[in-house]
């Protein structure tokens, strides 16, 4: 009997031990993993307080979410499991401890600067419309170098946008092609492109050839596979997303309440087998058919039929009720749920909807998170609670939709809205890694105008910039510079530049007057000039061009610049005006001389006209006050197709200027009324 019972105690004491070793595991297992989603957290810079986190955590040791009646007709041949997954992605991702700081050159780029290289394309090769674009927006960019002994960065010729096997677009042989390569290098300091990766069933990660040390700037990217600070996560576009523009977002004014027609929609394919069935096949759940539209449907691919199921006539019924782009304009927050891959076109869709995404996609890796707060602009869902998600959303407040709206707005037209962004985007992200004391904060890249208009080079300090005076708390510069552009040859002491020079000068608000003397005449000598209560400084436009006068001259010493055409006529008066009203509008053009364009029907051209009407659509430069960043920007942003136009033109440049500040704030400039007699003298003339 005693031998029974020390058996018993054994036997129960052995289980406890079991049972303890078990939970303690999975509890270890489950903070581990909740500790390295704190660390992607802090790495990109994004944690947030608990009321922007909608969705619980949960450590990975969950399954997936399986709808009851999906369990037994699932193949179970399409499911693989994690360590089959690593294998099938071992080729890709040989150097996947690879950091800009162990696999990325950085002598390069701080010898000659962030230039980027793409390899001549080789006879023979044909390249999709959509990585046409991609290389396209790099040779079109500032950081664009034709000699590869300069580049810092270097991009493939050969197409790796789509690794799908059964696409048309799929290159063969693409590792043998890359390996040939003299400047491959194992793939240091390359950056590969890549849509599309893996193939039906199992739509691995896997581009199909060991990319060695490369960076990849991916879309569907896991963050399992993903590298932080090394990789690019991008989003999903395309082949008819427009490569440079693009259309502006839906957003057209601040909606008062900001909830429309239906709360929560998505129309799509629904997968009846295989990778991306089980959120789809369990949309129907959350359906009402009222204020929350999820419609799918089976009716896609060859043989659909075959693995038709017992909702699809429903399904694809009530699928062809609705009208997409109807329900897009229409909706508050639009699903974003994963298709075959982990990316879907409905991201972009509905950002550019200024429909709140909510995203349903567990691990993707969202597109530049390094950057991006997507916590502003986006909810982000778990597939596993799918049910919640209605009461979740119904919960936030009005004023709180209205801001994540409007931020879908500013991020769609920042960084999204063509393939030129897109591509900008990615490689301004790998610049301020590798110039880290100039790189831009997150303040930068989540408010307008965003990281692609705020260039590191010309300052990292937020106050030289005229759009974060309010968020510093700054008062916009009490002085200006006045910048006169001379080109006619100094004859007479009564010409118009001498008079409009002292009239500028007189003003209370001006700190120093800088003549630039574009004219083919010798400078006139010091004592021809008139002499005023501040500095006069002289000097030559460099080759005599137009787009000189927006040169960033080291002599402007103030941020405010009084742009003035030798025969402007204006009074001091008018000029301490115009003055005082830019201070309160230190980001726009603020001037007198306005003009406007229109499109002519009858040229099919747009047009430009002076004629005095109640619309106008730019001030020109001739007698203007801007911020002088925009001289930075001008001469080191825009592309050098249109300032050479310019400069064959000799004219324009001000329509140039005005359209680049427009592009930059979305914001029209402001015109102010010049003196009393003049406006009665028009005034008499209409009458």
């Amino acid at each position: 009997m005693q031998a029974k019972k020390r058996y018993f105690i054994l036997l129960s004491a052995g289980s406890c031990l079991a049972l303890l070793f078990y939970f303690g595991g999975v509890q270890f297992r489950a903070s581990r993993s909740h500790s390295r989603r704190e660390e992607h957290s802090g790495r990109n810079g994004l944690h947030q307080p608990s009321p922007d986190h909608f969705w619980p955590r949960f450590p990975d040791a969950l399954r997936p979410f399986f709808p009851w009646d999906q369990l037994e007709n699932e193949d179970s041949s399409v499911h693989i499991s994690p360590r089959q997954k690593r294998d099938a992605n071992s080729s890709i991702y040989k150097g996947k401890k690879c950091r800009m700081e162990s696999c990325f050159d950085f002598t390069l780029c701080k010898k000659n600067g962030f230039k980027v290289y793409v390899y001549p394309q080789q006879k023979g090769e044909k390249i999709a419309e959509s990585y046409q674009n991609i290389l396209a927006a790099i040779e079109g960019s500032r950081f664009y170098t034709s000699d590869p002994s300069q580049a810092c960065l270097f991009v493939l010729s050969l197409d790796t946008l789509d690794r799908d096997q059964l696409s048309p677009q799929y290159v063969h042989n693409l590792r043998s092609k890359v390996q040939s390569l003299h400047l491959w290098n194992n793939g240091r300091n390359h950056l590969i492109f890549n849509l599309y990766s893996g193939t039906w069933p199992d739509y691995t990660e896997d581009v199909g050839f060991d990319i060695g040390q490369a960076m990849l700037a991916k879309a569907s990217i896991s963050t399992e596979n993903f590298r932080p600070n090394f990789d690019v996560s991008i989003p999903l576009f395309s082949k008819d997303h427009p490569r440079t523009g693009g259309e502006r977002g839906f957003l057209k004014f601040n909606t008062i309440p900001p909830l429309r027609k239906y709360m929560l929609v998505f129309k799509g394919k629904r997968y009846l087998t295989g990778i991306g069935s089980d959120t789809r096949n369990a949309l129907y759940h959350v359906h009402n058919g009222e204020d929350v539209l999820l419609l799918t449907t089976c009716k896609h691919g060859k043989d659909w039929q075959k693995h038709k199921d017992s909702r699809c006539d429903r399904d694809n019924t009530e699928y062809e009720k609705y009208d997409y782009r109807e329900m897009l304009h229409n909706a508050t927050f639009c699903l974003v749920p994963r298709g075959r891959r982990l990316g879907s076109f409905r991201f972009l869709e509905a950002l550019q909807a200024a429909c709140v995404p909510v995203m349903l996609s567990n691990g993707w890796e969202l597109p530049f998170s390094e950057v991006i707060n997507w916590n502003q602009a986006a909810v982000i869902g778990d597939e596993r609670l799918l049910l919640q998600i209605p009461s979740t959303i119904r919960s936030i407040h009005q004023d709180k939709i209205l801001a994540l709206r409007q931020q879908t707005q500013f991020l769609w037209e920042a960084y999204f809205s063509s393939v030129e962004k897109i591509v900008l985007t990615t490689l301004e992200i790998i610049q301020d890694r590798i110039f880290k004391h100039i790189s831009r904060n997150s303040l930068i890249w989540n408010k307008h105008p965003g990281g692609l208009f705020v260039l590191p080079q010309y300052s990292s300090y937020l106050g030289d910039f005229p759009y974060y005076y309010a968020n510093l708390g700054l008062k916009p510069p009490s002085k200006f510079t006045a910048v006169i552009h001379a080109v006619t040859p100094l004859v007479s002491q009564s010409q118009p530049v001498l008079k409009l020079l002292v009239a500028a000068a007189k003003s209370q608000y001006c700190a120093q007057i800088i003549v630039l003397w574009n004219c083919d005449k010798p400078l006139p000598a010091k004592h021809r000039w008139p002499a005023t209560a501040v500095p006069v400084i002289v000097i030559e436009g460099e080759s005599k061009v137009m787009s000189s006068r927006f040169l960033p001259y080291d002599n402007i010493i103030t941020d405010a610049v009084l742009s003035l055409d030798e025969d402007t006529v204006l009074s001091t008066t008018e000029v301490d005006f115009a003055f005082t009203v830019w201070q309160s509008f230190p980001e726009r053009i603020v001037g007198y001389p306005a003009r406007s364009h229109f499109w002519d029907n009858s040229k099919e051209r747009w047009g430009y006209t002076s004629k005095w009407t109640n619309d106008y659509s730019m001030v020109l430069t001739g007698a203007a006050i801007y911020h002088k960043y925009y001289h930075y920007l001008y001469s080191h942003y825009l592309p050098a197709s249109l300032k050479n136009m310019v400069d064959q033109l000799a004219n324009c440049e001000d329509i140039l200027m005005n359209f680049l500040v427009s592009a930059v704030t979305k914001l029209p400039p402001i015109k102010v009324t010049q003196k009393k007699q003049y406006k009665e003298t028009m005034m008499g003339q209409i009458v």
